[in-house]
């Protein structure tokens, strides 16, 4: 395998700490980037480190250089967060930051990179939704909407970008045991999910790892669902 290099934004934590340590064990170089890359206690020759607010204009403004001096193949937009409540209950603030960091830094983060990838005429562009975006959960509109955004976003890309050997998908997991979902996960959530376990980071960075390679060439514009049978159409 070439040692390509990848981005993955959210990088010091739960599913995307996952994913850049899997990356970096496949041989990658990896960018992790976070908003506070002191906190990443994790060490490695090919793994560098970046603060990055992917909300924030001017941080993804001055992240160009960084991304222009790496000149990336692959980017996983992986930064997110929850902000669940009623939706009677819900603030403009509670919504616009959901929407903000799910969705919006998709469509920022991608701007910074696809211009190389066509140069290139190769790219891998992973972007992680969640089963919430397909199947809607109470308390959950906007992290719901937000990430059937992702999904929408990523499959009009990929008709945009595949006649340049460039892919997009998205990656939906079902419910994972991160610190994120510490407190989501009980007994009557894993009585629903067919295999009856809760997934682990790892179910989500092998699925990764193949997306970021040639052996997942002719797939593209997909949701890959990862719930251990929580969601079936």
């Amino acid at each position: 395998m070439e040692n390509k290099k990848a981005i993955v934004t959210g990088g010091n934590r739960g599913i995307g700490k996952g994913i850049v340590l899997s990356l970096l064990e496949q041989g990658y170089f990896v960018l992790a980037t976070s908003r506070d890359s002191t906190k990443f206690d994790v060490t490695h020759p090919n793994l560098k480190l970046a603060n990055l607010d992917v909300c924030d204009h001017a941080s993804v403004a001055d992240f160009q250089k960084i991304v222009n001096d790496y000149d990336p193949d692959i980017l996983i937009n992986n930064a997110g967060v929850t902000k669940d409540n009623l939706f009677l209950r819900m603030t403009e603030d509670d919504w616009d930051e959901v929407i903000d960091t799910n969705l919006n830094s998709v469509f920022r983060m991608t701007k910074l990179v696809v211009k190389g990838m066509l140069k290139k005429k190769w790219g891998r562009i992973i972007n992680i939704s969640s089963i919430s975006g397909s199947m809607g959960n109470p308390g959950q509109t906007n992290y719901s909407a937000s990430k059937a955004g992702v999904d929408a976003f990523s499959r009009s890309l990929a008709k945009e970008l595949g006649s340049r050997n460039i892919t997009v998908n998205s990656i939906a997991p079902g419910f994972i045991q991160t610190d994120m979902t510490d407190g989501l996960i009980h007994e009557e959530i894993t009585k629903k999910i067919p295999l009856q376990r809760v997934g682990n980071v790892e179910d989500i960075a092998s699925l990764v790892n193949f997306l970021v390679s040639e052996e997942s060439n002719y797939i593209t514009g997909q949701t890959l669902v990862v719930d251990g049978g929580l969601f079936m159409k």
